[in-house]
């Protein structure tokens, strides 16, 4: 805070959706990029220098994401080396974000016991007594000449349609508006705060300008009905969808940070004293981007050094070898007909769960798939998630369904133009929403309207596949809870579960292979009646 006679500027940092990227790697290459906390560090310091009491929150997704956070909850003992960073930056508070809870609440319960600041989330409750199941649903910081600034955290409540029940059982996950709008009240009435910030592990919904819907209002997201609804918020903070935003939405000023550390969120707020109380008078919300000249941190980079490198020599490892071509060159083309990478994905998740129809989607669009070495660095480039597998019992009428859902990723564009549905491009990309089968022959028909494109569907042996047969699916866990719109997977038998990690998985059969043989048995394409073209 700057203080002139009787003006104060309020300075709040923010990051969100860090995602485990401490060492600005790419750690497909071992290339640097402009990202990583080590980079943000160096812009925090350098802002705390201007303003020595900003406000500096973390917004979630923090511990998750790349390589090094796998082997710091798989191998390392002691602290999260993400939370041992933030520690050290003096963060005031953070907010659990959808995937704090990928690896289980022992880990994550672990982390906050670990962390030198406080763990916001008001809706997130105990199931039991409905108290907040994370300690505190807001932050107290008194600031400059007697400011008071109320941080309020809250998480989308939409974890349970992605998360294992047993990584969440125990908490009730109460929906993140109404959460905001009961706490906003209760903090204006009873703490009277000068500045009540708000800091949502989540997302827009509508556009900013028009408040037109930005994708199908599932609950998932509600930042615009946040600064629209709930009356005396006066800053949010947002995350979930990776975005770069800043912005004032109905009078909020807001900030979404992107991923990775790309970028870190500044929000400056003018006070003036009036009658013996602090009024605000302006805010300005901005991003300051992580560039290549940008140093990283040198302290923080001493602080991961060690796992950094446990980690690169454990990426490095072959673990076998593709006999046969089994890269993969465009994504999207990856996404028309069957190919070999897909086709082993699936081989895995079939004999893993020992069923004979399975469903995977393409997880990583900077995947280039296998080449003829394969390293533990290319497995889990592809499987960025800790996600796990479960069958389910499904009728034909499921599955023609889910194939529907799948051919929506897709629109018949201009000249009978293959294209991807923008709703798949913004406000966030989910090419990861999109399934390729094994195990039923199928033919997806974009000329065709949405929901009837289906073309064919049939079993291997090319009988026609009817609404009442039933069929045990192998897929991974946050598609067989209804990830990605798949409503029609909700309250489906779950027949087993397979609770070993997918990228696990994969690797231990490969290693038990030495040699995997790349084929491709061409069970499913895509088309356009009129014929398409790659666009």
């Amino acid at each position: 805070m700057t203080e002139t006679r009787n003006e104060i500027t309020c300075t709040i940092l923010a990051t969100s959706d860090i995602h485990g990227h401490l060492y600005p790697t790419d750690y497909r290459s071992k290339e640097e990029l402009p990202l990583g906390l080590a980079k943000i560090a160096t812009m925090i310091r350098k802002e705390r220098e201007l303003h020595p009491d900003l406000l500096l929150i973390d917004n979630g997704d923090l511990i998750q994401g790349t390589p090094l956070a796998s082997y710091a909850v798989k191998y390392k003992e002691g602290i999260h080396p993400a939370i041992e960073a933030c520690n050290a930056l003096q963060y005031d508070a953070a907010v659990p974000g959808n995937h704090e809870f990928n690896y289980g609440l022992e880990v994550l319960k672990g982390a906050i016991e670990d962390s030198s600041f406080p763990w916001l989330s008001a809706g997130i409750v105990d199931a039991a007594t409905g108290e907040p199941a994370f300690g505190k649903p807001y932050l107290i910081k008194q600031a400059g000449e007697g400011i008071r600034v109320a941080i309020l955290g809250v998480t989308t409540h939409y974890i349970p349609n992605w998360e294992h029940a047993h990584h969440i059982q125990g908490l009730q996950f109460r929906d993140a508006l109404e959460s905001v709008k009961w706490w906003a009240a209760h903090i204006r009435e009873v703490e009277a705060p000068d500045l009540l910030i708000v800091a949502y592990h989540g997302g827009f919904e509508r556009d900013m300008e028009t408040g037109e819907a930005a994708e199908r209002l599932t609950g998932e997201n509600q930042a615009y009905a946040i600064c629209r609804e709930a009356e005396g918020i006066d800053v949010l903070i947002t995350g979930h969808q990776h975005r770069l935003i800043a912005d004032e939405v109905c009078g909020v000023a807001v900030v979404q940070p992107g991923s990775g550390g790309q970028a870190l969120g500044k929000i400056e707020v003018s006070f003036v004293r009036e009658g013996g109380r602090w009024v605000i008078t302006g805010k300005r919300a901005e991003l300051l981007t992580s560039l290549n000249s940008i140093p990283a941190d040198e302290t923080i980079l001493e602080l991961a050094s060690g796992i950094e490198s446990a980690t690169q020599e454990w990426l490095d490892q072959t673990i076998g070898h593709v006999d046969g071509n089994m890269t993969v060159a465009d994504p999207f083309v990856c996404r028309i007909a069957d190919n070999p990478f897909m086709e082993f994905v699936n081989r895995v998740q079939l004999e893993s769960a020992g069923v004979s129809v399975s469903n995977a989607a393409l997880l990583n669009e900077a995947s280039k798939g296998f080449g003829p070495v394969i390293t533990l660095r290319d497995v889990l480039t592809y499987f960025m998630y800790p996600n796990t597998l479960v069958v389910l019992r499904l009728t034909g009428q499921d599955i023609r369904d889910a194939l529907e859902q799948t051919a929506a990723y897709f629109r018949s564009g201009e000249n009978g133009t293959l294209e991807v549905n923008p709703a798949y491009l913004a406000p966030k990309a989910q090419h990861y929403n999109y399934d390729m089968w094994e195990g039923i022959r199928y033919e997806l028909d974009i000329a065709r309207p949405a929901g009837e494109r289906v073309s064919k569907l049939q079993t291997m042996e090319g009988a026609d596949i009817h609404p009442h047969m039933e069929f045990e699916v192998v897929m991974n866990n946050y598609r067989a809870n209804g990830g990605g719109d798949y409503e029609m997977y909700k309250g489906k038998p779950v027949v087993q579960e397979i609770l070993t990690d997918m990228a696990d998985l994969v690797a231990e059969y490969i290693i038990r292979q030495g040699t995997v043989i790349s084929g491709c048995d061409h069970n499913w394409q895509v088309i356009v009646s009129a014929g398409y073209t790659v666009k």
